[in-house]
């Protein structure tokens, strides 16, 4: 009995990962545990270990183990510009183009009302105080292009121009590569209205 317990308990806590469902994680499961315990085990350790060092970054709100982030470390950005994302994996993406050189903030969410997050669960006072620091000119919002991503930027917009910051936002439109008659409508209304 014990026996199948743990093994569930391991389909389980496997399951709790985004887009995995009951029979991924079973699958995972027993393949850690059939094939590749040294993977298993050193899965355990990494978490372990994730768990117990990894904080946010008192600058950036980033993932980092130590105080301060090595990108808000780096003498080379460009502290006038901060580009504001919802999560480390968006900032991940961003720095992955190599074509931006400033500093961020990472939320770590979105406002979404009906899920009850609101502006303190995801830290607007931390980022207002950061963006009226005295070196930000220029403040990016690249939150997502959802309907809780678009609400999130307009709050921010409004509540960093009323400090008298320049606020961008991240221009939408047609993917490069793609042909007209397959894109989606909105991505095509969007990039006539922010065309340049």
């Amino acid at each position: 009995m014990t026996d199948a317990y743990t093994l569930d308990a391991l389909t389980q806590a496997l399951k709790g990962l985004p887009g995995v469902g009951i029979k991924s994680a079973a699958r995972m499961a027993f393949h850690l545990m059939q094939r590749d315990r040294a993977a298993a085990t050193r899965l355990s350790r990494a978490l372990q270990e994730a768990v117990e060092r990894v904080r946010h970054c008192s600058r950036c709100h980033t993932f980092t183990d130590s105080e301060v982030c090595a990108t808000c470390q780096d003498a080379g950005r460009d502290n006038s510009k901060l580009c504001v994302v919802e999560t480390p994996a968006d900032q991940s993406a961003i720095e992955r183009t190599a074509s931006f050189k400033g500093l961020y903030f990472v939320l770590m969410g979105k406002l979404s009302p009906l899920d009850g997050i609101g502006p303190k669960d995801i830290g607007l006072a931390k980022l207002l105080d950061r963006a009226v620091d005295g070196e930000v000119q220029e403040v990016i919002l690249a939150t997502n292009f959802t309907a809780e991503g678009e609400a999130t930027a307009h709050v921010i917009a409004e509540m960093l121009k009323s400090k008298g910051l320049h606020v961008t936002r991240l221009a939408r439109g047609v993917p490069a590569g793609s042909e007209l008659e397959y894109v989606d409508l909105g991505t095509i209304a969007h990039a006539l209205v922010d065309r340049r």
